[in-house]
């Protein structure tokens, strides 16, 4: 059992108003409010009796939430939603008479005047620029193109993709057949993306021919060509021209097509954008279960490979449209940007804007070429009215010493979103005093296993210093300290205690939903239990993340396993064992990966004064950026006698992060060798 003790050590229960919504009455939230108490008889009066009102009520609820949203469906749900009284482990089915396709909801807007999709990057001076009726068509003759390469309901489609429109089109006509979309972004080694795509076993891979980071292009198919050698089972790798001064042979790669070829497969003519219209032939969107698969999301492989995390159609969809539009109170006329690889969440996140009609924005490459404007020009030139990005990206812009708001026009930006590590309380005053006052600053948290939030923005609430607004609709998220035992002003464990649409349907290769167990209801029965540790503010409702209560390393917010740099560190002969824990800065707000090896000792050598062989390190450190990617790369490899394991062989990694972090241990006594925790108490590299 995991848990806490309450502790309000450094949370302010009244912490500084920073900003206060206006014109209430016109933001989707309380609209949304009026409509459920005049269509229940209800005198819900505000946004906390309206959050009591969707976690107590779910049927209700996400009813209201279909009906208000506009989701699109060749058959309407006509029974019940969701049997509530089941336990959250038993897996129930929602909205089990429907039949809804996700592509159907994203492409319903086919205006050839209204813009799509804004794509653009590094050294892409010119923008491209996709209309509705264009995408349209793009993903007709794309999704013909995958009937004709055998693609059928089921079947998984993969990218191994940059943040291109390309992606967007495929995962969009692989959904409108009811086949399961998976991406991740070329900066994955081949080796985490073995561990991924050999799990799922994709028929179809889309790639590109090379990337631009950092101001120069990267060849990408020489790791395509060393994935392509595990996965055998790949029909047809369809080659993207991302860079055109980089070739794009598809006899490069084996099995290979370009992305021109494939789409002529379709037998439909060249599409001519100018020519489009909202008038065009339909395409054959599949009826599917709400439950359908629509994407395949992985952990980060703490305890082994990652888990394969598969999400509904529908519950991506309810979901996103309900934070879209209810939280971020958008609609068709906003310009979304979420600075994000197709290997993270947050692209299904800003994807899932084209449900509204909105436009989404595109970029691939560094946020800081040519330099520390580059996101902002984009805002001020494309008119973006959210823009989402990291916590680290905004404490990196800061550190610049660069101020947007003395420099940029952000006449148009409402709202900035804040995402993959807790946003520091001094962030929100940089936010508030160099970028713009009057918008909503939303930081916002939930993660891969969810597809979505747990806790979000609320256009229509204020904004407090330090905290994420509020508990999402819908979303019954508590800080537990045991069970049953839900806490405010303490911490405690993040859990949700009651069912929600967009729970994982089951994992790939997991027919027991034994690992699904596991995952997430093993540490308070029957109960989600999410592996965070959090903080309610008993007076605004806020939250603050204290971060993870799990082993999962989170540097900077990207997010991974042990299990990955393990697999690395396994292969040298030097090494006898390894052990690779987080550590938590002393402000909280970020830790650092600290790699432990165990190596032989030499002979007259003193194993607690030497230091490890450089060369040593250097092979291994260079090899984790080669395989997995830069940011998987510790921070420290540093040399230790011996490492805890249980009696059941299980190595211990939390115990080890808490006592580099500063605090001390017990040692339980499940441990074989309890003694080793001591080696790890006041080890000089790590003093913060």
């Amino acid at each position: 059992m995991t848990s806490a003790e309450p502790n309000n050590q450094g949370m302010d229960p009244h912490p500084r108003k920073m900003w206060t919504p206006s014109n209430l009455e016109e933001k989707q939230m309380e609209k949304f409010r009026q409509f459920v108490n005049q269509k229940h008889s209800l005198a819900l009066a505000n946004y906390n009796d309206l959050w009591q009102w969707s976690v107590d009520e779910i049927q209700e609820f996400w009813t209201a939430v279909w009906e208000y949203t506009n989701v699109i469906a060749s058959t309407p749900c006509t029974g019940s939603v969701v049997d509530g009284s089941v336990p959250m482990d038993a897996f129930p089915t929602w909205f089990e008479s429907a039949r809804l396709n996700f592509a159907e909801n994203a492409l319903w807007c086919k205006d050839p005047s209204k813009t799509a999709i804004i794509a653009t990057g590094e050294l892409q001076s010119t923008p491209t620029r996709i209309s509705y009726a264009e995408l349209y068509a793009r993903v007709r003759q794309c999704a013909k193109a995958m009937r004709k390469a055998g693609i059928v309901k089921g079947d998984r489609v993969a990218g191994y993709i940059a943040n291109c429109p390309e992606a967007i089109v495929a995962m969009l006509a692989a959904s409108s057949i009811g086949a399961i979309w998976s991406s991740t972004s070329p900066d994955f080694g081949t080796i985490g993306v073995l561990d991924r795509f050999s799990q799922i076993k994709p028929k179809l891979l889309f790639s590109v021919n090379a990337v631009v980071y950092n101001g120069r292009a990267h060849d990408h198919v020489q790791k395509l060509r060393q994935v392509l050698e595990g996965l055998d089972m790949v029909e047809k790798v369809i080659l993207i021209p991302f860079v055109p001064t980089s070739p794009c042979e598809p006899t490069s790669v084996e099995k290979g097509t370009t992305w021109a070829e494939f789409l002529a497969t379709s037998d439909e003519p060249a599409i001519v954008a100018e020519e489009l219209t909202a008038d065009q032939e339909l395409i054959e969107f599949e009826p599917l279960p709400f439950n359908h698969p629509l994407y395949i999301l992985f952990s980060s492989g703490t305890t082994g490979k990652p888990k394969c995390i598969v999400h509904s159609a529908g519950g991506m969809l309810l979901q996103h449209k309900k934070e879209h539009i209810l939280h971020g109170d958008l609609s068709s006329s906003d310009i979304l940007f979420q600075y994000t690889t197709t290997g993270w969440m947050m692209w299904n996140w800003l994807v899932s804007g084209l449900t509204l009609g909105a436009t989404v924005v595109l970029f691939d490459g560094s946020p800081f070429k040519p330099g520390p404007d580059a996101l902002w020009e984009l805002v001020e030139k494309e008119k973006v009215t959210a823009f989402g990005t990291s916590a680290k990206y905004i404490q990196a812009i800061e550190d610049a010493g660069y101020k947007p708001q003395e420099n940029h026009d952000l006449s148009s930006l409402h709202s900035i979103y804040s995402t993959g590590s807790p946003l520091k309380p001094e962030s929100f005053d940089f936010v508030y005093e160099h970028i713009k006052k009057d918008l909503l600053l939303g930081s916002i948290t939930g993660g891969t296993d969810i597809c979505s939030l747990f806790a979000s923005h609320n256009a229509a609430l204020p904004v407090y210093r330090g905290e994420i607004q509020c508990r999402s609709l819908g979303m019954k998220i508590e800080a537990w300290t045991a069970p049953q035992k839900a806490v405010f002003g303490a911490s405690g464990d993040l859990v949700c205690s009651r069912l929600f649409p967009c729970m994982p349907v089951y994992f790939w290769n997991d027919p027991e939903h034994k690992k699904y167990k596991a995952a997430y209801f093993d540490n308070y029965a029957g109960v989600w239990y999410h592996g965070d540790f959090v903080w309610i503010n008993p007076n605004t409702g806020g939250i603050v993340m204290l971060g993870r209560s799990d082993g999962t390393l989170n540097p900077n917010g990207v997010r991974f396993g042990s299990a990955e740099i393990y697999n690395i560190v396994d292969t040298y002969p030097e090494v006898e064992d390894s052990l690779c824990v987080g550590q938590t800065l002393t402000d909280g707000t970020d830790e650092r990966v600290v790699l432990f090896l165990k190596v032989a000792d030499k002979p007259g050598e003193d194993a607690t004064s030497k230091a490890l062989d450089h060369d040593l390190v250097t092979r291994i450190k260079t090899h984790i950026r080669n395989q997995l990617s830069p940011r998987h790369v510790p921070a420290f490899v540093l040399r230790t006698r011996d490492i805890p394991y249980t009696i059941n062989g299980k190595k211990v990694e939390i115990a080890v992060k808490k006592i580099i972090s500063g605090q001390t241990v017990v040692p339980s006594g499940t441990l074989v060798n309890p003694e080793s925790l001591d080696l790890y108490y006041n080890i000089p590299e790590l003093k913060q």
